[in-house]
């Protein structure tokens, strides 16, 4: 796929966010006449001879009460026949998915419907064009936001509570989200990509996502497989078939397919897997992962680095 576009409302890419652009439209170009017209009328006002009569009655209750009121009945009907649809349940041919916002990343959960078998993964939603997808959103710590601009407009994600948000893409491509509310000191760094597939291409991917990780088949990949349990990984993150399940940390089952590392923070290369497992703390300060650099030898890291780039 091409490199994500940058983050903007002015590219709508499913039907929430163009409805959402059409009211913004609309506000500030009424705005922008409502603002000339009163500008001309003061340019009047300035002009006008003096001692020229003026009914100011019919000013104050046109200008001041009937103009406005018309103005504000019209735009409360209009933005509520767009306002975005609310559904305590999700439309029968939706796709189910499970966001979750942690300090400074995201932890997803689908259903896979042939095994029933939960698949989790981070920081990238992956989802089929032209079907509604309806998240389920909530926070393990503080108040985060959902917030991918081209789909859809802003939900808050709230610790002890499920909050829904239905949105869907129109064409393929990859959507840069953010965390919209204000979460620590990595709040600017904690993204996400939502990256739209063709149908057969999204259940060809959901079907991978279900196997365990990918045997290491080769004296490289066996080393950092053991290295990744003997540094005690495991206790943070999941790698089904390999580690017992935790929910630390995100889940590294199939990490090497991801297009990107700490939450859209740099591509996901092998030489940027082992910068990030040896710099987390540079690069992302805070965060509950410790760096490698010091704490673990060299060989190790880059021995963890390909067998993680293997999980795809």
């Amino acid at each position: 796929m091409n490199a994500p576009p940058q983050q903007s409302a002015l590219n709508p890419a499913g039907p929430l966010a163009a409805s959402i652009l059409d009211v913004t439209l609309v506000i500030t170009v009424g705005a922008t006449l409502i603002f000339l017209g009163v500008m001309g009328l003061l340019w009047l006002a300035v002009r006008r001879r003096e001692g020229a009569a003026v009914n100011t009655r019919l000013w104050v209750i046109g200008g001041g009460f009937v103009f406005p009121l018309a103005v504000l009945v019209a735009l409360f009907f209009y933005s509520v026949r767009h306002a975005p649809p609310w559904r305590a349940v999700p439309p029968s041919d939706a796709l189910i998915v499970g966001v979750t916002g942690h300090m400074w990343w995201w932890s997803l959960r689908y259903r896979d419907p042939a095994s029933d078998r939960e698949i989790a993964t981070a920081n990238e939603i992956r989802i089929p064009v032209g079907r509604p997808v309806y998240l389920g959103l909530t926070s393990a710590d503080v108040i985060h936001s959902f917030w991918v601009p081209a789909l859809g407009g802003k939900m808050d994600m709230l610790p002890g509570r499920v909050q829904h948000l239905l949105v869907q893409a129109d064409r393929p491509g990859i959507y840069r989200g953010q965390c919209a509310e204000y979460c620590g000191a990595q709040h600017a760094r904690m993204a996400l990509q939502v990256v739209a597939m063709a149908p057969a291409d999204f259940e060809r991917w959901l079907h991978a996502q279900v196997q365990d990780a990918a045997p290491a088949d080769t004296p490289a990949l066996v080393r950092g497989r053991q290295a990744f349990i003997a540094q005690r990984c495991g206790a943070c993150h999941t790698v089904r078939g390999v580690t017992a399940e935790s929910r630390l940390g995100p889940d590294l089952t199939h990490v090497g397919s991801r297009l990107q590392l700490g939450a859209a923070e740099m591509p996901n290369e092998p030489a940027t897997m082992i910068n990030w497992i040896a710099h987390v703390q540079q690069i992302k300060s805070g965060a509950r992962m410790p760096s490698g650099a010091g704490r673990v030898d060299d060989e190790s890291m880059r021995a963890i680095a390909l067998w993680l780039s293997h999980l795809k």
